[in-house]
């Protein structure tokens, strides 16, 4: 077959058909088969198909847990999905030690989302002003019944705004603003800018003062991932005197000062920033797959959220006095509890029950709390022992079973590199020396 020739009908095929269609058009063999074979599940497959397209066979990822959180008074074990072992271990290390130290303190300080429907028209913002009122009784009574529901839970629209867009010559947006409840509300955001827009237009086209600029035309509808006014604050705070577990050969004055200077340079540098607020997303993305959300929407509206000062930098911020040791992450997390994956995947459903079903709100600060934890625990490394190793202790696991390790192996592996830096090199000498 032509590598270059489209596959017509792929979706239509059978399971087998599909597989056998890859090891033919790509040249495997077929032991490729077995292997996906291998990792479908028993019981819940129908389940798993159904929810994506052209499923073939699962793809896992450890599911942890990560003990000892105390979120404002109430103790959590957090569900993490992660392939990084230490990011675990850290995130389980640092809760221990905050969990000793008052805990983690967190807050809401808004849940508000953001759809937009864009449009393109001649006239102004100015020309639309004087039409507010108007505009919002309008909004109001086209989704009446479309956010009924979500406005018996406290949701629903709550303002807009009409804006233009920079360096973009007679194109407009309407933004509107909502609060979604428990669900992260995409479905219901999307279906609420649907009917607007319509009614949007057909509003600018039908009064005479506007449509002699000309008719505005419909470009598009679509929520917003950027949510900077759906926003949780997690800190944690100790006297400087109590951060010895983490301070190693330096006292702990120097220690604090030293993780100033790290979370400052982040601040300032977005080279260092972005590797720095990676360490946040290890423990929050961790969370976000654990409990179905949406991780590439809460990645795209945090990083985004990390530039709107008018720079990317840290999304966490440090405060010292001559006593206390003050830590801070403020971050964007649109996040529900209710609708999406949360009715239907079993493990979504059983990360929930673990942190008590809490509300989106209560998910939010635990997530936060995640992350603060992992950039915790990595900025004291990198300022200390350095991130490799402890980072590498732990990626011994992974190193062993690529080498095929025997069980004996392993043990006297683990006994050898407590005491030695590990590194693949490493390991292979040692493994090869043990064989020899």
């Amino acid at each position: 077959m032509d590598k270059k020739e489209t596959i017509r009908g792929f979706s239509r095929m059978s399971r087998e058909e599909k597989i056998q269609h890859v090891i033919e058009h790509v040249g495997l063999s077929e032991d490729l088969k077995q292997d996906l074979d291998r990792y479908l599940h028993p019981s819940e497959q129908t389940l798993f198909n159904n929810i994506s397209e052209n499923t073939v066979s699962n793809y896992y990822l450890p599911y942890s847990l990560a003990p000892n959180f105390l979120i404002n008074d109430t103790m959590y074990i957090i569900p993490m999905v992660i392939e990084e072992s230490s990011v675990v271990a850290a995130a389980s290390k640092a809760a221990s030690f905050w969990a000793k130290n008052g805990g983690f303190k967190t807050r809401i300080i808004n849940v508000e989302k953001n759809g937009q429907i864009f449009f393109s028209w001649a006239g102004t913002v100015d020309d639309l002003k004087p039409y507010s009122k108007e505009l919002e009784i309008l909004i109001n009574k086209v989704t009446e019944s479309a956010t009924a529901n979500m406005r018996s839970r406290g949701g629903g629209i709550t303002s807009f705004e009409i804006k233009s867009i920079d360096n973009m010559p007679n194109t407009h947006q309407l933004l509107v603003k909502f609060k979604t409840g428990d669900s992260m509300g995409a479905n219901f955001i999307n279906t609420c800018l649907e009917i607007i827009s319509p009614e949007l237009i057909h509003f600018i086209n039908s009064k005479d003062e506007l449509k002699r600029h000309g008719n505005a035309k419909s470009i598009m509808s679509i929520l917003s991932n950027y949510t900077p006014n759906c926003l949780v604050e997690c800190q944690v705070s100790c006297p400087i005197e109590q951060l010895k577990p983490y301070a190693g050969e330096f006292s702990t004055q120097e220690f604090a000062q030293r993780f100033k200077q790290a979370v400052d340079i982040a601040i300032n540098d977005p080279y260092r920033a972005t590797t720095h607020n990676k360490g946040i997303f290890n423990g929050i993305d961790a969370v976000v797959l654990a409990t179905g959300n949406d991780f590439r929407a809460i990645e795209a509206g945090a990083q985004a959220y990390a530039s709107h000062n008018g720079q990317y930098s840290s999304l966490t911020k440090l405060e010292l006095s001559a006593t206390e040791f003050t830590y801070t992450l403020e971050v964007p997390l649109a996040l529900g509890t209710v609708g999406g994956l949360t009715n239907v995947h079993p493990m979504v459903k059983a990360s929930l029950e673990i942190l008590n079903q809490p509300s989106a709100e209560q998910l939010m600060q635990i997530t936060a709390a995640a992350g603060l934890a992992n950039n915790f625990g990595a900025v004291a490394a990198l300022v200390t022992t350095g991130i490799q190793k402890g980072h590498m202790k732990l990626h011994l696991s992974n190193i062993l079973t690529s080498m095929n390790t025997t069980d004996e192996e392993r043990e006297k592996a683990n006994e050898y590199f407590k005491n030695e830096t590990v590194s693949y090199s490493g390991v292979e000498n040692f493994l090869k020396s043990l064989r020899n």
